[in-house]
């Protein structure tokens, strides 16, 4: 729009120009203007809500997506398993019983397809990296902040921060070195690939074990751990312990070649000119004056470690075992063994000679064990004493409870009463306090929890039934657990009822005497499906319900554990207003069907019909026999009346009159019975 020299240019969301009719004069025109819609654009789409993520860029990947949480896994186990082939490359010199040091192929061959295959993840890696987004740091201030996918922000980012230390962790050097740079070199092979060896895989090493850091930090913030487990988080740093001995004991039997290799030279030096330092090489060995020099000379008893001509230090058990000259596995789980036997004990037990290079490698085992003890059981005691935690806070409160008990002077009775229900509630909750858990999440997460664990067993219960899901989520977010043990009584006939209960496990007896009236006693048994406090929905479902609680009319107590979920008074009117919802006559039938108070009113109802229909019976049989008794011919007018005739009529009266007084005081009994108030499910006028 050029009405006062404007323009407004639009763009789509992946960042395409949306074209106009009339826009391209204005803007060949305006060329400035162009320049800071461009810039305005390119400020604009460089960022974008990881809720948008998706939407904008498929070729750059979220930092917090499930894509990167679980390549960081897989790229940790693979940094582990570097790290743990990279100090196999010390094994590769092996001692001949000729007096001369080999390098062993196969190993060679078999670590070289290893750590090639390790590399690769190093250099997807890199790859990873320029097309991850990251978080700008001016939008960290409240949320999660804005994502930049700019590739050429993302790459410049990078190559100023880790992409060095990502490419030196990344580059093939063992390999180029025992396969090209070695064999290549002048002089030895022997002493060319141990010098070369020690300082190339310490220089790689420490780069990838650095990277374990930040990518663990990543993994954590992403996911909150490294481990789903506590078990798991134990052996992760106990795997990280005996990552450590692993790497001493390899480093140990590559200087214990070196020192067996020095008193070789020191015996060289005493029988010159017929010994040369080039005799040590294995290549070496068939040569006519090696021969002649080993054939005449006392090495193997001067670099014997029994003889004390030469100091070899905490190196001593390499040669007095013959670690060095092993097959493979039975070298490497000994010098495994030393490493993690002199790491556990902070060096305690070697014994070192005067050599400033065995004295500093002995430092840092003590220095490294001490460290790395003190963080492995640190760690350990934190991830095992998790997973009994709970147990561990319950047993504190229940010999608190006990403590309490004895200081109370509770009986015994009371006592076992509230063992049997910590017990229970244990075994039920396993310490876990589920609405303080419920609480701390979202009100829709919450009402997908509350329906996953309460649908089904609402269900059961016949009076929701005919409810639609809707109604049902909403009961199910208001029911509260409830447990039980034998012997505890929820409500008492006559307490007010603060709470209905549904019952989903357990049994329950359910008795009255009609408000403490002698002779009379109604009982009946509660099971999973019932349900009690009924009084409570009829005071509910009343348009104007009074402040006051209604009172019981029954007394409830538990004959087994019971599970039940329990609705109260004040989340019972919610509920009452979706049963007004209904105002079916299914709901009323059903309603009055389950209710035990309602049962036990018909009950007695129809006993005082039958009672009454059984008297009337009665009466007509009796009455029916008083009329033939009485019936006799007229007397003739002369005759007078006996006196005989006269007092059987007046008897026959007077049990006429006594059997209906007798079947109104019969009928008596029952009939004083109240009726329950009728709930109201209909609808409100207003």
């Amino acid at each position: 729009m050029n009405g006062d020299g404007m323009v407004k240019l639009k763009y789509n969301i992946n960042g395409t120009k949306i074209s106009e009719p009339g826009t391209e004069r204005v803007e060949s025109k305006l060329p400035a203007t162009t320049r800071r819609g461009k810039l305005l654009k390119a400020k604009v789409l460089s960022r974008v809500f990881s809720e948008d993520f998706e939407r904008v860029k498929k070729k750059i990947l979220d930092p917090r997506g499930p894509v990167i949480r679980r390549w960081n896994k897989i790229f940790l186990v693979a940094c582990l398993v570097s790290l743990f082939v990279d100090p196999l490359f010390f094994y590769l010199p092996i001692v001949k019983k000729d007096v001369c040091i080999d390098i062993g192929i196969p190993l060679e061959v078999i670590l070289t397809m290893v750590r090639s295959l390790a590399d690769a993840f190093y250099i997807v890696q890199i790859f990873i990296r320029f097309r991850t987004a990251y978080v700008a740091p001016p939008s960290r201030v409240f949320g999660r902040g804005e994502l930049v996918i700019d590739s050429g922000k993302i790459a410049s980012r990078y190559l100023k921060k880790s992409f060095w230390i990502d490419l030196l962790a990344a580059l093939p050097l063992p390999q180029v070195l025992i396969w090209i740079i070695i064999p290549n070199l002048n002089g030895s092979t022997m002493m060319n690939t141990k010098n070369m060896l020690r300082f190339i895989i310490i220089f790689q090493y420490l780069p990838r074990l650095f990277l374990i850091f930040p990518l663990s930090s990543q993994i954590v913030n992403a996911t909150g751990v490294v481990t789903e487990t506590a078990w798991a988080g134990a052996a992760y740093n106990l795997m990280l312990y005996m990552l450590a001995s692993h790497v001493l004991g390899a480093c140990w039997y590559l200087l214990s070649i070196e020192r067996q290799e020095a008193c070789w030279k020191t015996a060289c030096d005493l029988e010159e000119p017929y010994c040369q330092y080039k005799y040590f090489d294995c290549n070496k060995v068939k040569d006519p004056g090696r021969l002649t020099w080993f054939n005449s000379s006392n090495i193997t008893s001067l670099c014997s470690p029994s003889s004390s001509s030469y100091p070899f230090g905490i190196y001593g058990d390499a040669l007095e075992f013959n670690v060095t000259t092993a097959p493979f596995f039975n070298k490497y789980f000994y010098c495994l063994w030393w490493g993690l036997r002199n790491l556990s004990s902070l060096g305690q037990n070697l014994s070192t000679s005067t050599y400033a290079g065995e004295i500093i490698f002995a430092i840092i085992i003590a220095t490294l064990g001490l460290v790395l003890f003190a963080l492995l059981i640190g760690n350990m005691q934190t991830y095992l004493q998790s997973t009994t935690v709970r147990l561990e806070e319950w047993r504190i409160k229940r010999t608190d409870t006990e403590q309490w008990m004895r200081h109370r002077q509770l009986p015994p009775e009371l006592r076992q009463s509230i063992r049997k229900y910590d017990q229970y509630k244990w075994l039920a909750t396993r310490g876990v306090d589920e609405e303080a858990l419920l609480d701390g999440l979202p009100l829709d997460l919450r009402r997908d929890i509350k329906r996953h664990l309460c649908l089904d067993l609402v269900r059961r219960v016949p009076l929701f039934d005919q409810m639609d899901e809707r109604m049902l989520d909403a009961i199910c977010e208001r029911l509260k657990p409830a447990l039980c043990t034998e012997g505890t009584y929820l409500v008492r006939e006559g307490d007010p009822v603060n709470e209905m209960l549904f019952i989903i496990r357990g049994h329950l007896d359910s008795y009255t005497t009609n408000g403490g009236r002698t002779g009379f006693f109604n009982s009946c048994r509660i099971g999973p499906g019932d349900f009690c406090g009924e009084e409570l929905l009829t005071w509910a479902l009343d348009p104007r319900p009074s402040v006051v609680l209604p009172s019981s009319t029954r007394t409830v107590k538990a004959i087994s554990e019971v599970e039940a979920f329990a609705l109260r008074a004040e989340d019972l009117k919610f509920v009452a207003a979706q049963f007004r919802r209904l105002h079916s006559k299914q709901l009323r039938h059903k309603f009055r069907f389950y209710s035990h108070q309602w049962r036990t009113w018909a009950a007695c109802f129809v006993q005082a019909a039958w009672r009454r229909f059984k008297k009337r019976k009665e009466a007509t049989k009796l009455r029916a026999m008083e009329d033939l008794m009485v019936a006799e011919p007229e007397p003739e007018p002369t005759k007078p009346v006996s006196g005989l005739a006269i007092y059987a009529a007046k008897l026959a009266a007077s049990t006429r009159r006594g059997i209906n007084m007798h079947s109104e005081s019969d009928t008596g009994v029952v009939s004083p019975l109240q009726k329950p108030a009728e709930p109201d499910f209909s609808v409100d006028e207003e």
